[in-house]
């Protein structure tokens, strides 16, 4: 059901388009006689304003229409020209297909608006072959955009918190946190659940491949993570005898204040390097405890405590140096760009190849969808063409407007919407014979059809948005030229052809949608992120700093990024009570960020033995690496098929004595926290796949949709 914002936004949504397509419809066909350009000007409002999803509000959407036009009046041209042959339009629908549906890589605003441009090539690419229009084309198409700016300009949506101010507000409830410790647990989860993308307007997601979003983008992450590792720390009884880490945590309070402050002002960001220099301090002050003699060392359990406050502070430099990459374009202080700020240093044009050739492969589902797109829209308007269809585009308006990423998505939609068509087409037929020729009444009908039908039909689905845009479709090109109760056939053979169409290229391209994908994504981060263990792992148990290799973490954030990609469909596709065997794949990303972050940290940070451990200590570190470097791989084979669900497995050997009867000195306490921690993980994620996966034959659908 949806809420009263969310009818008001459609309403206006339907107002906006309604008034746009009108007026620019009346004038040029009643007063200038021009109906191929009256035509375009109807479907302009319509194809940008209503069947595409342009993220944002009032100037924003504006904005974006307007970059839009000049795409538009190239398609619209390509289209003309290619309408000589079918075998051009094929081919040019191919390529246009693609590329319109691969533009998603680019972010939301390129994904909502490429639909709508798919249509003006549609439009235009269908005989007859008339060059000659191809001004009053471009004109009217030119009229119609320029009308929906204006409308959304002077009926926009209410304006939305930027990804900015909602960044700021999370730090701020952080800085009380770290500063008074005060804040409720569950408030700090709540806060960070709230910076999830899923739950940001598209328009407010940094998105883009620039070194600005891509820093917003992760320090919203890192964000996420300071909050709960706070949530955590605040659940754990504090130390009397750790006046370091309150030291530490004020430095983590006045980072998050002033972070906060330049997000919302747009001042300078905070001196950089500040906050690593206190990490610094507080790590030198730790060695010195921890190495110290006998019987004067701090409990194990205050160390283990310091190192979750390391762990978090870690977290808040990260979003020390992304908010000066977001400022400068160069993270400017002490702490230089590495693997983590990779792209830091990139000049904007390679960023963009890195994401455009990142998604080239078939383990993309942007590419999987693009590739989908675009064979359906090519096979619809071979179809037309070769069977001369009346009004042919409706095949492939059906094709764009129903197809899914699943065929049982696919197939629920084309059901609806037969349904909805055959109604609409019964009603439309027995107009257009009640009426006959007056276009009097046909004008009288358009322009509060349309106010209904963009309202009250997505309102109700897809049926009775398929039926009432027959209806407008009807009364629209009975005005443009005399039209007969066939012309509902026409439309209800097209549609139906188009489905059919839709519902063949679902079951003959991925039919399973992200399903089988998020899985063979997850396995492999799970290989690449759980090959940086051991190697990390040497690492701390190595005494000195000096110049030993550190594991290469760039070939797992390309992983990461893929199965993120992937889970994000997934999610829209598959409802909670129909996941796999109760696959907890946020959980795997959880545990992949985890080992990511410590391969990052620990080696600059992690307190060191004073000398090379032997013995349990450094049996018990290696054996536990193993193991878990093992474990991920006995999952990740899980996950592809290539080995059966096992028994839920038990955590990584514990060390043979009581927790704190190890000395400091022996092992590194931030070592034994974090393959702890990454043992727990693993073992909840395999205790989820504890029966096998059912059976996928080639071409099976998924069990359905739903929502995020």
């Amino acid at each position: 059901m949806t809420t009263r914002s969310a009818r008001a936004a459609l309403l206006r949504r339907s107002v906006r388009v309604a008034v746009a397509a009108g007026a620019g419809f009346y004038p040029l066909l009643y007063v200038a006689d021009r109906p191929v350009m009256a035509l375009y000007a109807l479907f302009a409002p319509i194809a940008v304003g209503l069947l595409s999803s342009i993220p944002g509000s009032g100037r924003g959407r504006a904005s974006v229409m307007l970059r839009a036009l000049p795409p538009a009046l190239l398609l619209a041209t390509l289209g003309t020209l290619l309408a000589v042959e079918t075998w051009a339009a094929v081919c040019g629908m191919l390529a246009v297909g693609f590329l319109l549906a691969f533009a998603a890589v680019a972010g939301p605003r390129a994904a909502g608006s490429a639909p709508g441009l798919q249509l003006f090539y549609i439009l235009a690419c269908f005989p007859p072959y008339a060059p000659q229009t191809l001004g009053a084309r471009l004109t009217g198409l030119t009229v119609g955009t320029l009308l929906l700016v204006a409308c959304e300009l002077l009926l926009p949506d209410p304006a939305v918190p930027s990804y900015r101010e909602r960044l700021a507000g999370a730090l701020e409830t952080a800085a009380r946190a770290a500063a008074t410790g005060e804040v409720a647990p569950q408030v700090l989860r709540g806060t960070g659940a709230g910076l999830r993308l899923s739950r940001i307007p598209p328009s407010e997601r940094p998105a883009g491949a620039g070194r600005t979003d891509r820093a917003l983008e992760q320090a919203g992450r890192s964000v996420r993570r300071l909050l709960d590792q706070l949530a955590t720390l605040a659940g754990t009884p504090s130390a009397a005898a750790d006046p370091a880490s309150v030291v530490l945590l004020g430095r983590v309070a006045e980072l998050c204040t002033a972070c906060a402050g330049f997000l919302r002002t747009g001042g300078g960001p905070p001196v950089a390097g500040v906050l690593e220099r206190a990490m610094r301090g507080f790590q030198s002050e730790r060695v010195r405890l921890a190495l110290g003699p006998p019987g004067r060392t701090p409990p194990t359990a205050v160390l283990r405590r310091q190192s979750h406050v390391l762990a978090l502070a870690e977290s808040a430099r990260i979003v020390e140096v992304t908010t000066d990459i977001a400022a400068h374009g160069l993270p400017v202080g002490a702490a230089a760009p590495h693997d983590q700020f990779w792209y830091a240093e990139l000049p904007t044009w390679r960023l963009w190849a890195r994401r455009v050739l990142g998604n080239v492969t078939f383990r993309s589902v942007l590419f999987q969808n693009a590739v989908r797109t675009a064979l359906g829209l090519a096979a619809a308007r071979l179809v037309a063409g070769s069977l001369d269809l009346a009004h042919g585009f409706w095949v492939l308006l059906a094709v764009l407007t129903l197809g899914r990423t699943t065929v049982a998505a696919t197939w629920q939609a084309v059901r609806r919407a037969v349904a909805g068509n055959a109604v609409g087409a019964l009603v439309a037929g027995a107009l257009v014979i009640g009426v006959g020729p007056h276009d009097d009444v046909y004008a009288a009908l358009l322009a509060p059809a349309m106010l209904v039908g963009f309202f009250v039909g997505p309102l109700l689905g897809t049926a009775a948005t398929q039926g009432l845009f027959t209806l407008v479709v009807a009364t629209a090109f009975a005005q443009i030229a005399p039209v007969t109760w066939r012309l509902s056939e026409a439309r209800m053979i097209d549609v139906v052809t188009g489905s059919v169409i839709g519902l063949l290229c679902g079951l003959l391209a991925w039919p399973a949608g992200a399903r089988r994908e998020v899985r063979h994504a997850m396995a492999e981060l799970l290989r690449t992120c759980g090959g940086l263990v051991r190697p990390t792992t040497e690492a701390l148990l190595t005494p000195s700093r000096g110049a030993q290799k550190l594991p290469q973490t760039l070939p797992s954030v390309h992983r990461l990024r893929l199965a993120e990609a992937a889970y994000s469909q997934y999610r829209s596709e598959s409802s909670a009570a129909s996941d796999e065997a109760g696959s907890d794949w946020h959980a795997v990303l959880i545990v992949a960020n985890d080992m990511l972050m410590g391969a990052h940290r620990l080696p600059r940070f992690g307190l060191r033995p004073s000398s090379a451990p032997t013995g349990t200590p450094a049996v018990w570190a290696r054996g536990a690496a193993a193991d878990l470097e093992v474990r991920a791989g006995r999952i990740a084979s899980m996950l592809t098929g290539g080995l059966p669900a096992a028994a839920p497995a038990t955590d990584p050997a514990p060390l043979p004595t009581a927790p704190d009867g190890y000395e400091p000195a022996s092992l590194s306490v931030d070592l034994e926290v974090w393959l702890t921690s990454l043992g727990r993980h693993l073992a909840r994620i395999e205790a989820s796949l504890t029966r096998p996966p059912p059976a996928e034959p080639p071409g099976a659908p998924a069990r359905g949709d739903g929502g995020r």
